[in-house]
């Protein structure tokens, strides 16, 4: 009886651990998933098999190591498994996900128009590109951003570096 007990109490402490990791990433996973094209409420099921999958990972005595990348590598994986499965779904229109708020008439017109320059050159970079700056953007790290998309670190550096040098050009010749 004491050791279902302690299997339980087990159960329930992976429970509550994935319940706050599920808390913090859920938001910036559908983002990511949202950047990849894919739909909110398909978006929503792989964030929940994302969970599930963790909880099992966890309750096998998996590795804890950078459980952030693991998340996001696994919803990355789901995500293009539901791209395979040859249903093609139109872009996520950046411009309606990203709304930017202004205070005035004017500032609101000028940021809306620097925002559509924006979202134009980062629609043009290659996929890899706008995948590493999705995942830069949510806070992941180099090395993380690597591990989920399965480059190298010094891709992911190039990657980020040549968007950066293509946004900063664009806002140049504003």
């Amino acid at each position: 009886m004491t050791r279902n007990l302690e299997i339980e109490a087990e159960r329930q402490t992976l429970a509550d651990e994935v319940t706050k990791l599920f808390q913090a990433y859920r938001g910036p996973l559908l983002r990511y998933l949202m950047s990849l094209g894919v739909p909110v409420a398909v978006g929503e099921e792989i964030v929940q098999e994302v969970f599930l999958s963790l909880f099992q990972h966890l309750q096998e005595g998996k590795s804890r190591a950078n459980l952030r990348g693991w998340i996001f590598r696994v919803a990355h994986n789901l995500a293009l498994k539901e791209r395979q499965r040859g249903v093609r779904r139109p872009q996520v229109d950046l411009d309606e996900q990203y709304p930017c708020p202004a205070p005035d008439p004017e500032n609101s017109a000028a940021e809306s128009q620097r925002h559509r320059r924006l979202m134009a050159v980062v629609r043009a970079l290659p996929q890899q590109d706008q995948q590493c700056l999705h995942l830069r953007a949510e806070g992941l790290r180099y090395r993380e951003i690597a591990e989920v998309l399965g480059i190298s670190l010094g891709a992911v550096a190039l990657a980020l570096s040549r968007s950066v040098l293509k946004a900063t050009s664009a806002e140049a010749v504003r």
